[in-house]
């Protein structure tokens, strides 16, 4: 579904991806695990067309869309739920899950999904009518992947779910990860977690400093030496 290659990405004159290469197959959920600042969020920005590469290539479905704009990578089945929420906080929950369905014509359709992502995360049905600014951290996670959801995406790019957030609630999300992989969904996670990243994650990618330095599945990656020293606190 989704091949990368080569990609070179800058901030201004500092190389942030030094010519990485990945590719995710329909149905899988692949993880990108690293420390700060290795080029997770970097990677999943120049996939949604946030950034733009200097070299390389994105092939998505067969098509380039590197030099797409964001809102037509949303067009063709790709929704990225950015680190940090970023949702309306001046909207409802549910003005904010409509907005996500911005560029749908299928009332029914839309309809359909807002009760699915409801079901996923009954809370948000139970604050439906409530400003998205007055819920708790862990609540406005739930509104950004369910607004995320509401384009009806093929492919779901989720930056660091978990970050900034009580345990109980971390369960709670990666528990729905596996309910959206488990309805067809195609997901690329960047998640500080690594533990949590590997344990739901089919295959998983190392970044150091903008370069992978590991690619394996994920059973592999946990009992892999080097990984469990760095990132799994072994």
């Amino acid at each position: 579904m989704l091949d990368v290659r080569n990609l070179e990405v800058y901030y201004g004159g500092i190389r942030a991806l030094d010519g990485i290469s990945l590719h995710v197959a329909e149905g899988e959920l692949v993880t990108l695990i690293g420390s700060n600042g290795a080029g997770k969020t970097t990677t999943l920005r120049a996939i949604s067309g946030l950034m733009r590469p200097r070299s390389g290539e994105i092939i998505y479905d067969g098509a380039p869309i590197h030099a797409l704009s964001p809102y037509q990578i949303v067009r063709r089945g790709i929704s990225h739920c950015p680190e940090g929420r970023h949702i309306f906080t001046n909207l409802t929950v549910d003005d904010n899950l409509r907005l996500g369905a911005v560029q749908r014509r299928d009332a029914a359709g839309v309809r359909r999904d807002r009760d699915w992502v409801y079901s996923l995360f009954p809370v948000l049905e139970e604050r439906l009518g409530q400003l998205g600014g007055t819920l708790s951290g862990g609540e406005q996670q739930m509104l950004a992947i369910a607004r995320s959801l509401m384009s009806q995406p093929r492919l779901l790019l989720l930056d660091e779910p978990s970050l900034g957030l009580a345990p109980i609630l971390v369960d709670t999300i990666f528990a729905v990860l596996r309910e959206i992989k488990k309805s067809g969904r195609t997901i690329l996670l960047v998640e500080q977690n690594a533990y949590l990243a590997l344990e739901v994650a089919d295959r998983g990618y190392v970044l150091e400093t903008g370069r992978l330095i590991l690619h394996d599945t994920a059973q592999a990656l946990r009992t892999n030496a080097q990984v469990e020293r760095s990132y799994l606190g072994g």
